[in-house]
């Protein structure tokens, strides 16, 4: 039988783990022990964030329709604006809205008047 020499495919494992520990501070970065382990926890941490970003994000979306709503001074809140909204039948997501209220105000202002006529009505 022959005999079996595993040099390669272990160093190329290994090399993969280095590739993704760069930048990686002491022992963690140059020993494959302590890089795999810590590559483990950081890819944990990144899948994790990458659900908690979509979170951050429509809370900041939120906080800057509300302050753009209280802006106008209408007596609305953000959740009563997204109310109307929804009883007018418009139908634009929070990442939008926020843009809008950001840079085109006079077409937020629209907005939020229909949104109030349609709460009143």
């Amino acid at each position: 039988m022959s005999r079996v020499k595993r040099g390669v495919t272990s160093h190329a494992k290994h090399k993969k783990v280095y590739k993704a520990a760069k930048g990686f501070y002491g022992r963690r970065k140059n020993t494959i022990r302590a890089a795999k382990s810590a590559v483990e926890r950081s890819m944990q941490y990144a899948y994790r964030d990458r659900k908690n970003k979509k979170r951050t994000f429509r809370a900041l979306w939120i906080q800057r329709i509300n302050a753009g709503v209280r802006e106008l001074d209408v007596g609305l809140t953000y959740s009563r604006f997204i109310d109307g909204l929804g009883k007018a039948g418009i139908e634009v997501d929070r990442k939008v809205l926020s843009d809008i209220a950001i840079h085109e105000p006079a077409a937020f202002k629209a907005l939020v008047e229909k949104a109030q006529a349609a709460l009143a009505a």
